[in-house]
């Protein structure tokens, strides 16, 4: 798995040549809060164990054909009934290269980002009984050699088919942040809840709060009527009291958890479980601000070691050595961030974007940031970024890019984040004091 992450981060580099339409990854793709649903209460736990799940099949394809440009690997998974009546996803963890993905011999998608996380919506291929998912590795990054061939298989760790119901949560956002008075804190809870079904439905959503210490401190449920095919977004923003005795950060990781979940006629349908901490990280004029008061980020580059143990290790090491903040290269693994919650580390995540040659220049076949035709494949690479992290308490800002140079393609992408972050603010170190970093 070392091997596995040198690899990733080797490619960062060579991310941007050949590249195809965005809209080809786009069309299916999936953007929300990551995470499935648990059935049951006492088994949803974040970071829990979804094999002994119904909902849910580990995607771990083999070598099926070797081409010149691609090595294909593939799966045959039975598709129970039950899912053929719901939405079927796939989540594919950070591959390392370029890929094109298909179900039952139709193209779903071609990818040029292999960094960073994607979920593709793969209901309209799939079908009850056997069915068939290739994925081909593009780019000859891979050598047809045995050690190449072993370390394909390897990339798939962390990736896995699942299944939802028509009426779910279909994402969610949440803080807790101080009032405007700094004196108890507010619980900033956006849910999107989904209806597939061709005509209106019904479904209460839910959420309870628990202490550090596991004392209940706030639950509502919320019914809401949603048309057919259609999602609604309920907004909830409750006082949570005596917060200020359980502040996050500077090495303290005090966790409230929150549990989501939806209900039917009483009927409880899927719970989703979160942890969060009570933070107030402000970046104005040039100074962070901890609950008011002003605060000095000691950073360095951290990206995730070969497995969670030893990244966990690795980040209590550069807390002792006075670090608090972590500064990846591109998107990790989503227990990178659950550990730097855990641990009161800060993080400034980074969209896998790296293209330093003729960072410079400014001339089309220049710098791939001045790229027009580039600028919706930047800017899915930030969006499949902002969606890993932005739930995470330790996130406290985000970067567009590593250093490659600045134009048309990053100020879209700086944009477009820019719309849906008002909160944190984002950096790009080449930006040279151009309007695109904050």
């Amino acid at each position: 798995m070392r091997k596995l992450r040198l690899l990733q981060l080797l490619l960062l580099t060579a991310l941007f040549t050949g590249l195809e339409s965005p809209l080809s990854a786009q069309r299916h793709e999936v953007f929300r809060a990551e995470g499935l649903p648990y059935q049951n209460r006492h088994d949803a736990v974040v970071g829990g164990d979804f094999s002994h799940s119904n909902q849910y099949l580990r995607f771990a394809p083999e070598v099926e054909s070797l081409e010149a440009e691609a090595i294909w690997m593939g799966q045959k998974s039975e598709i129970p009934y039950f899912w053929t009546d719901g939405l079927v996803m796939i989540h594919l963890e950070a591959v390392g290269q370029a890929y094109t993905l298909e179900a039952n011999g139709h193209e779903v998608c071609r990818n040029e980002d292999g960094l960073s996380p994607a979920e593709f919506d793969l209901t309209p291929y799939i079908r009850q009984g056997l069915n068939h998912f290739r994925i081909g590795l593009r780019s000859g990054e891979l050598e047809h050699t045995q050690q190449g061939l072993g370390l394909a298989c390897e990339r798939f760790a962390g990736s896995y088919l699942f299944t939802l119901q028509k009426r779910s949560i279909a994402d969610y956002r949440i803080r807790l942040v101080p009032d405007s008075l700094r004196r108890f804190g507010v619980l900033e809870l956006d849910i999107v809840a989904r209806n597939a079904f061709n005509y209106e439905e019904e479904v209460n959503v839910a959420y309870d709060i628990y202490s550090p210490e596991g004392k209940l401190m706030d639950y509502t449920d919320h019914p809401i009527r949603i048309a057919g095919r259609s999602q609604d977004t309920v907004r909830l923003h409750p006082f949570i009291y005596h917060t200020n005795e359980q502040k996050w950060g500077n090495g303290k990781a005090p966790l409230y958890r929150v549990m989501l979940f939806t209900k039917r006629d009483g009927k409880m349908w899927e719970y989703m479980p979160i942890e969060l901490g009570f933070s107030d990280m402000v970046y104005r004029d040039g100074t962070w601000y901890r609950f008011g008061e002003p605060y000095t980020l000691k950073s360095t580059p951290c990206n995730a070691l070969a497995d969670k143990k030893a990244t966990e290790s690795e980040m209590r090491r550069l807390l002792k050595a006075g670090f608090n903040t972590l500064c990846p290269s591109a998107p990790q693994p989503h227990w990178y961030y659950e550990l730097a919650d855990r641990l009161g580390l800060y993080v400034i995540d980074c969209a896998a974007i790296s293209a330093p040659d003729k960072r410079e220049d400014r001339t089309v076949g220049g710098t791939p940031a001045n790229d027009p035709s580039l600028a919706e494949e930047f800017t899915l690479r930030v969006k499949r970024m902002y969606y890993r992290s932005r739930n995470h308490t330790s996130v406290i800002a985000f970067r567009l890019a590593n250093p490659s140079g600045n134009g048309y393609a990053l100020y879209k992408a700086y944009q477009w984040i820019k719309s849906v972050e008002s909160e944190r603010p984002v950096f790009y170190e080449d930006a040279q004091g151009e309007w695109n970093s904050d």
